[in-house]
């Protein structure tokens, strides 16, 4: 995604003296950063593990690698040569004042990093881009070899370098950054100032937390998370949200939510006009969400079993005093939908058949091919995380995760930020799902090992029995509940092509779909808008590819595909049920107070 990032000032009259002023005052509030930052340095200077060094140790062995190559290396050593050569031909005609000279390419086009029309207004700032995109392009070649390395370590190889390309990019820099000089003239510098300013502001507790939106601009409740309803049950885990009815009769079978609880659940329940909450209820279903605990020290030896036991279990006991119901109809978004998995698994185990459908949204179950992010997970680095989940106080800060994932997407994610915020003294807007982004959650140290290891390292769950949960032995096939998958083309956390082989463990009916765009924008794509659209096929092909070829697609958001799915598992109608009016009493508002807590 872009930055959302508006502009603080218009431009100015050019005035000597106020630039020279601010320049000044800029230099001495970097001046300040520095000494903060040498200051924060010498505090805290912990002792490095084999996990913090997987990645240079990587690039320096696929830089060794680069030794079984001569002759490639020597071909791309051509082409560079052969790139530059044309680009100093045509700088040299461009400034001796032949028209229509391009110093560019195609690729730079493509490079949302280089489209404003200021790089390309100049011979000089039009020939630094293109020569770093010469040798950024020359250096993800080389990457591109074929290697004798593990494939884990030439894939954390080619990320550590790209990450690098990326930080070393000219728009990074004021001095290279055309857009940087055009903003001093139009403000006489106070972008600068600023964006000092700015930069000292997010610097905080020794490290620099770069804010993606105004985090002062939206509040639980009132601007976002905002479908009425009532908290009806707390336990030291979790908080289950009834959302109050907005038709008169309501589907007889209850509708359970299981969120990820690695962020919080109101990506569901963003914006009126994109709250899946809402739309649910609207249909018809008695919607039930739960609110995750955001844990501390108290919390670091919650396990695994204790998610499934008093989370998902005692959500479905206590929807049956809520309504009178025994049975729900079930849906788990990312590692919520893991969780409901083995939730079903579990259930298969003990003969309990009181889930009638599940639905799973980007729902890894099979982990063999995770994605992006498993370049982090290694079991160096999964021990270099259980090592600092133990030193912080038995959790692991939500600010990791997110470190983790923004670097999966650094360009759109940490240096548009860093560009906007820092150099072009830019105020950040409000951006419900930015926020959401931001207001991370913590991970108790005794279940995030479990999950990372069984999951992520050493791929259990797919075995029958490959774990054990709350004494019962968790097999998948052994489930013949029916179930709903989507997932989304372009998700770069849960690929489709691997939660689909999740899909296929399952015994009973599947339905697979396949929406468009990416792990959070396919799925919180309003049936009002359908504004991304998804393909569907009736018979469960061995092969993904296979599946997809002969898929068939629609231009509309698949909560319409999912919600006649789903009526086939809701029942018929009966009297709406308003949040309290049963065994449970209504403790207080949507959206409770577990979801307002703040990691750090």
């Amino acid at each position: 995604m872009g930055s959302p990032i508006k502009t603080t000032t218009e431009p100015q009259r050019f005035q000597p003296l106020q630039l020279q002023a601010n320049l000044t005052k800029a230099f001495m509030l970097w001046q300040l950063f520095n000494a903060r930052m040498a200051q924060a340095s010498a505090k805290t200077r912990p002792a490095s593990s084999a996990g913090d060094m997987a990645f240079p140790n990587a690039l320096k062995n696929w830089f060794i690698n680069l030794a079984y190559h001569p002759a490639r290396i020597i071909q791309h050593n051509q082409e560079l040569l052969q790139k530059q050569f044309s680009l100093w031909q045509r700088l040299n005609m461009r400034l001796l004042g032949f028209p229509g000279i391009s110093l560019s390419d195609d690729e730079s086009n493509k490079d949302r990093r280089f489209k404003d029309p200021a790089w390309k207004e100049g011979p000089l700032s039009e020939a630094v881009m293109q020569t770093y995109l010469n040798f950024a392009g020359y250096w993800k070649a080389l990457a591109e070899l074929d290697t004798r390395l593990p494939e884990q370590e030439s894939k954390k190889a080619q990320f550590f370098l790209n990450n690098l390309l990326d930080a070393l990019a000219p728009n990074n820099f004021p001095h290279t950054n055309p857009q940087v000089w055009q903003a001093i003239r139009d403000t006489n510098g106070d972008n600068l100032v600023k964006g000092m300013e700015n930069l000292l502001n997010d610097f905080q507790d020794g490290e620099l937390r770069i804010r993606m939106t105004d985090m002062q601009a939206f509040e639980l409740g009132r601007d976002i998370a905002t479908t009425p309803g009532q908290v009806v049950f707390r336990n030291e885990l979790m908080e289950l949200i009834q959302y109050t009815p907005t038709t008169g009769t309501v589907r007889k079978t209850p509708l359970l939510i299981v969120p990820p609880w690695i962020n919080k659940y109101y990506i569901l329940d963003l914006r009126e006009q994109n709250s899946f909450v809402k739309w649910a209820v609207e249909q018809g279903h008695t919607v039930f969400m739960i609110s995750w605990i955001n844990p501390g020290s108290e919390q670091r030896d919650l396990t695994f079993d204790e998610y499934v036991e008093k989370g998902t279990l005692t959500a479905m006991d206590m929807i049956e005093q809520a309504t009178g119901e025994r049975e729900v109809n079930m849906v788990g978004y990312c590692l919520g939908g893991t969780l409901s998995g083995i939730t079903l698994a579990w259930l298969a185990a003990k003969g309990d058949g009181r889930v009638k459908s599940a639905t799973f949204f980007t729902t890894l179950l099979d982990f063999s091919e995770p994605g992006e992010i498993g370049v982090f997970l290694d079991d160096a680095q999964v021990t270099s995380i259980e090592e600092r989940m133990d030193k912080n106080g038995g959790y692991l800060e939500g600010k990791n995760m997110g470190a983790a994932f923004n670097m999966l997407r650094a360009n759109d994610l940490i240096w548009s930020f860093f560009v906007n915020l820092y150099l072009l003294g830019k105020d950040p807007i409000p951006f419900d799902l930015l926020y959401w982004n931001s207001d991370s959650t913590r991970m108790p140290a005794a279940m995030h090992s479990f999950y990372l290891r069984n999951m992520y390292l050493n791929n259990r769950l797919r075995e029958p029995g490959g774990i054990t949960v709350n004494g019962a032995a968790i097999d998948l096939s052994k489930v013949t509940t029916p179930v709903y998958f989507v997932s989304t083309q372009d998700d770069h956390i849960a690929p489709w092509k691997t939660t689909y082989k999740g899909a296929q463990l399952f015994s009973g009916p599947v339905r697979f779909v396949l929406g468009q765009s990416g792990h959070i924008a396919g799925i919180v794509n309003p049936a009002a808008k359908d504004k991304y659209g998804h393909w569907t096929n009736g018979t469960l092909a061995t092969d993904p590819d296979q599946w997809l070829k002969s898929a068939t697609p629609s231009k509309q958001s698949w909560w319409h595909d999912w919600d006649k799915w789903v009526s086939a598992y809701a029942g018929e109608q009966t009297e709406a049920r308003e949040p309290g009016a049963g065994k449970l009493p209504a403790m207080c508002p949507a959206p409770g107070t577990y979801v307002k807590v703040k990691a750090g």
